[in-house]
């Protein structure tokens, strides 16, 4: 049975920013093969501008974001399920909830909504107050606006369940099995094999990035420290004007090259994950498929996915220690989360979960409910 599927919540396909594009990528090439069909809609400002990628259907819908600012978030979701109105989708699959949840009530009733629900919005440390009381009521409005729900983390999962009563489904992102790492390519970065410690992350205070080179500036190390992520943000510029004087940290800004990650996390000496909000992150999974030595950020979300396989660290006193006794994981910790990789997270077994879960909430056809009509717990 092929379905007729519209992925929303993304900048758009091919991932050029974060999570739930690498996600985007991976999933409708895979429904695609499977002999779905699949539409991605991509932002305006996306410089990919042509209607088809690898067999996936891409609507490109006006993002007025670099105009306005954050603002503009919500006229492109906006613009997105307007258009989704005019469409015979079988399932509208909503990655994330920020700015899209206030328009829940425009979902086509023709359509079974699914959203994957992210992690605590709410939780992030770059939010004021009011809007991190807004981000509280665009999860539930979220929970309301939708038949189905998944969650990318068991951890979000439970929360989801117990605090709203759903049955909320889990399926983790993925990660390839077989990198291809081509050590040449590190001569590209003036870089050698185990010569450099490497973080990859969006530059947003949760992540930790300035705790995790405050450690590593206190050392004597003459290792240098690679960071991969787009700094043009407030708090990217702010990271690099910190760090300018120290010459072993590298900013290479943005790298959605897959095989040059690859390469860069397969060869580094240890990847530092200061992840802490949230579900689970792309860039642990491609670290562990990498088979790369690996040091979390002490927190249930990522103990959730590595479990016991990574040195871990709470503040900047723990990087320092860890970098300074060039301490490591062992041979068997890398090894069993390459193990881990190739038997729960593979992409092919996601894409496949996915397209069962839809498959089942399609032929139980559980019936479209509109906000104004939906009953959840108060907070």
């Amino acid at each position: 049975m092929g379905l007729r599927i519209a992925i929303l919540g993304t900048r758009g396909v091919p991932n050029n920013y974060g999570g739930f594009e690498h996600i985007a990528g991976h999933l409708s090439r895979g429904l695609v093969q499977k002999g779905h069909d699949v539409t991605v809609y991509n932002s305006s400002k996306h410089p990919y501008k042509e209607k088809k990628w690898h067999g996936v259907h891409i609507v490109h819908c006006f993002d007025p974001e670099c105009l306005i600012g954050t603002a503009g978030q919500f006229i492109y979701d906006l613009n997105c399920i307007l258009d989704a109105r005019r469409k015979e989708y079988d399932i509208i699959l909503q990655l994330g909830y920020t700015s899209s949840s206030i328009w829940g009530f425009l979902y086509p009733g023709n359509a079974i909504i699914i959203t994957n629900m992210d992690g605590l919005e709410w939780k992030r440390s770059k939010y004021p107050g009011p809007v991190k009381r807004f981000l509280r009521k665009a999860e539930k409005w979220a929970i309301q606006a939708s038949s189905f729900h998944i969650a990318d983390s068991q951890v979000i999962k439970e929360y989801l369940d117990t605090k709203y009563d759903v049955k909320c489904k889990y399926i983790a992102y993925g990660a390839g099995v077989y990198p291809v790492a081509d050590e040449n390519l590190l001569k590209e970065y003036t870089l050698e094999k185990n010569q450099y410690y490497l973080l990859m992350a969006r530059m947003e205070p949760e992540n930790n990035i300035e705790m995790i080179l405050d450690g590593y500036t206190k050392t004597q190390s003459n290792t240098r420290f690679v960071v991969i992520g787009n700094t043009g943000n407030r708090y990217g510029k702010s990271l690099k004007a910190k760090y300018k004087s120290d010459p072993r940290i590298i900013f290479l800004g943005a790298l959605f090259n897959e095989i040059k990650v690859q390469t860069l996390t397969a060869f580094c000496r240890l990847y530092f994950h200061g992840h802490s909000v949230g579900g689970t992150n792309p860039s642990l999974l491609d670290a562990m498929a990498s088979k790369a030595p690996i040091a979390i950020h002490n927190n249930v979300f990522n103990d959730a996915i590595i479990k016991g396989n990574a040195l871990r660290f709470n503040d900047a006193h723990d990087v320092f220690n860890i970098i300074q006794s060039n301490h490591q994981p062992d041979e068997i910790q890398i090894e069993d989360n390459y193990v881990m990789i190739a038997s729960e997270f593979t992409w092919e077994k996601i894409v496949n979960q996915y397209e069962y879960y839809f498959l089942g909430c399609y032929l139980n056809k559980q019936p479209y409910y509109p906000v104004k009509h939906a009953t959840l717990p108060a907070n």
